[in-house]
């Protein structure tokens, strides 16, 4: 049975592209256009880009409310997931609506390989639901697995929309001989496990559970961005030094939020690590 749900009387502005599961179509947008900038994608449709956020949005609603009826009585219930559930009546139809609008630009406008890669994606995504559906960690546990799988479903969905179009190469060349794809992923990694992270440490008062917190997030993003600042160095001359900047920049801006995380509430954590993954859009386009 889940929980009655009880919005804010007034919701803030900036919250509502998050409730709204708006701020993760932006990303993978904003993503997707550097990552077809940096691979030289002579010809990339623009209605791509509206398979994308489709795409993303329906997935990311159907999470939610997932979440929300799985977790609707525990404290990993958050507001989104309760807006969702509020709301589930016209979200989920719309969701559906999303998916059929997609596929029919997909079947009707997109190369035939990308059905390949749509397998790989379907794959990784099923394995993504499977573990919010059946695996239920302890609320004290963060579910790491389920983040590596969801940044790496995120990570790929978005890569293959550019790397479809670069016809010489293939899935295999994207998975393990990208280092755009690797940085990218490892980047939507760190931010999905930051706010798991910050959540975590936001519920415990052991100081040593809150300083074992901040390392696991400190530690990657450091060498994050110490590998995309040795990318970008060795790019020199490819066009993709630009790119690894941008994730420079991601990583960056993700540890200067854990570093002043106390500063903010979770739910301004949250949308603030949305915005650690749009501004590098920023850096990308000065240094091209």
């Amino acid at each position: 049975m889940v929980a009655p749900v009880t919005l804010p009387t007034r919701t803030p502005w900036w919250l509502w592209p998050n409730l709204l599961s708006l701020d993760a179509p932006l990303v993978a947008v904003v993503w997707l256009f550097m990552l077809a900038k940096t691979w030289g994608v002579n010809y990339h449709p623009e209605h791509e880009y509206a398979v994308l956020a489709l795409v993303v949005w329906a997935i990311y609603v159907v999470d939610r409310l997932l979440d929300g009826m799985i977790h609707g009585d525990s404290t990993r219930c958050q507001e989104r997931h309760q807006f969702h559930l509020r709301h589930r009546r016209k979200l989920a139809p719309l969701a559906v609506v999303a998916v059929v609008a997609a596929m029919t630009l997909v079947l009707n406008y997109t190369p035939m390989a990308i059905y390949g890669y749509a397998a790989v994606a379907g794959f990784l995504i099923s394995g993504f639901f499977a573990m919010a559906l059946f695996a239920t960690p302890d609320v004290g546990e963060i579910p790491y697995s389920k983040n590596v799988l969801g940044g790496l479903s995120f990570a790929f969905g978005t890569s293959m929309v550019a790397h479809v179009y670069l016809f010489d190469k293939g899935i295999v060349d994207l998975l393990l001989h990208s280092r755009e794809f690797i940085a990218f992923a490892v980047l939507c990694i760190m931010n999905i496990s930051a706010i798991d992270l910050w959540e975590h440490a936001s519920r415990t008062e052991d100081e040593e559970l809150k300083a074992q917190d901040e390392l696991a997030l400190t530690l990657p993003l450091v060498l994050l961005g110490g590998a995309a600042f040795l990318f970008a160095r060795q790019a020199d001359g490819t066009g993709a030094g630009p790119f690894f900047y941008a994730v420079l920049t991601g990583a960056a801006l993700l540890f200067v939020l854990n570093r002043s995380r106390a500063r903010f509430s979770l739910e301004a954590l949250r949308v603030l690590a949305d915005v650690a993954m749009v501004l590098p859009v920023l850096v990308f386009l000065g240094l091209r």
